[in-house]
């Protein structure tokens, strides 16, 4: 998306919407690369329990930002909007990055697919997710106060598959410690954040 044209010798000004729960991830990717000429503004990660607000409220961030930045990009994946978010990205003439969720898009989607293929009956998690597991997963199901609701919300899952972006040896225990949990197995997959720099490249078309 392109907003009236500026006359600038650098890079053109980028503004990514993103999931809170991938703030970290981009300002990492910025650093690493020096985009200095993008910034970010998030939406709740708490959103994702409910996606019937995110076309909304991406479409809100897009017209409140459109005539301050050359280009506007979208860190989102569908996220359970059943397509609705897509829709607001055609009528705004916005990408975002592809994929129907950040499991893809940090996996890559080939390696997604197969983990699926091997086992359908696989619960995600990345980075964010095991540092608020409590809060998204446990007290977001209402787990906390409904604990036997346990086996009815995890009894057709067979294993925990995290997805690690940064490796860090603390955090992989409590993922093992959110498997425990939920009574299921851990399996660990590194991702790394290749996935999201490549979309963000295409924030430097024009530089």
């Amino acid at each position: 998306m392109t907003s009236p044209s500026k006359e600038t010798d650098g890079p053109r000004s980028t503004l990514v919407i993103a999931c809170g729960a991938l703030a970290r991830e981009f300002l990492a990717v910025k650093s690493a690369n020096g985009w200095d000429h993008m910034e970010v503004t998030c939406l709740p990660a708490i959103w994702h329990n409910y996606p019937q607000k995110i076309p909304d409220g991406i479409r809100r961030k897009i017209r409140a930002n459109r005539a301050k930045y050359d280009e506007i990009l979208v860190l989102y994946g569908d996220c359970g909007t059943g397509g609705l978010l897509d829709e607001v990205l055609a009528e705004e003439g916005v990408e975002r990055i592809d994929g129907p969720h950040c499991y893809s898009f940090f996996a890559g989607a080939d390696i997604f697919d197969r983990m699926q293929e091997e086992e359908i009956g696989t619960f995600y998690l990345t980075d964010f997710l095991v540092r608020h597991f409590d809060r998204f997963v446990i007290k977001g199901l209402k787990l906390d106060r409904y604990p036997q609701l346990l086996p009815m919300y995890f009894g057709n899952y067979k294993r925990v598959m995290f997805l690690v972006q940064f490796p860090d040896p603390v955090l992989e225990r409590k993922a093992e410690e959110a498997a425990a949990r939920l009574g299921l197995p851990l399996q660990v997959h590194y991702t790394g954040l290749a996935g999201v720099e490549r979309f963000l490249e295409t924030g430097r078309a024009g530089a």
